[in-house]
């Protein structure tokens, strides 16, 4: 199938939010790292940095043109829903529930390149698992 405009656009709109996204988690681990203990929850702090690991790694085989681009996305959407439920868990705090929101957003964009993945990565690949065992 054809790319279309339509789809370099959603292709190019979920790249940047996912860049955004990794900034925010990022920014945001450090911001509770300064905070102190009430904000050390090594949950939250190990999904910001999972998110921000996994939007970079979207980002990337979005823009090779991977064939698992989908299947990142979809993954990738996973993650952020829950690094905005972690963030949400701290719900009296403005950069926390900024983050979740960017989490979501980024989730969002993500399912829906997932969900078109099957018209948008495809590339020719004659390399089975079988030709690897050889």
């Amino acid at each position: 199938m054809m790319v279309t405009e339509s789809m370099l656009v959603s292709m190019e709109t979920c790249k940047q939010v996912c860049i955004e996204c990794q900034t925010t988690c990022t920014e945001t681990l450090n911001y509770c790292k300064t905070k102190g203990n009430n904000y050390i929850d090594m949950t939250v702090m190990c999904m910001l940095r999972d998110c921000a690991e996994m939007c970079m790694m979207c980002v990337n085989m979005i823009m090779d043109g991977s064939e698992f681009a989908g299947r990142t996305c979809e993954l990738c959407a996973e993650m952020c829903d829950r690094a905005a439920m972690a963030c949400e868990l701290r719900n009296d705090d403005e950069t926390m529930m900024a983050t979740a929101a960017m989490c979501r957003k980024c989730a969002e964009n993500c399912k829906s390149i997932a969900q078109q993945s099957a018209s948008y990565f495809r590339r020719p690949n004659s390399l089975t698992v079988a030709d690897i065992a050889r």
